[in-house]
């Protein structure tokens, strides 16, 4: 089974390093961007015969893959995933 996981920083919790982006980005010229936060992705193939194991995915956030007090995350299995475009 396969499931991404989407771990980002709570609503009301600055974001230093979206707001050190967001600057770097005005400075290039973009200045159209009202927000910008940033987040990170985590993959995992688990093993098929893992009973309940969205269950324990929810477990790995909560005890390391994210901080439970800063961070809200957000899990996706294969088949809520649509292809992603790879951008070069």
């Amino acid at each position: 089974m396969k499931v991404r996981v989407l771990v980002r920083l709570k609503p009301g919790i600055m974001d230093v390093q979206g707001a050190a982006v967001k600057r770097a980005l005005a400075g290039l010229g973009f200045s159209e961007i009202a927000e910008l936060r940033i987040g990170k992705v985590i993959e995992l193939e688990l093993d098929e015969t893992t009973p309940d194991a969205r269950a324990r995915v929810r477990e790995m956030c909560g005890q390391l893959l994210a901080n439970p007090i800063l961070e809200d995350f957000t899990i996706e299995t294969v088949t809520d995933l649509a292809p992603r475009e790879v951008a070069r």
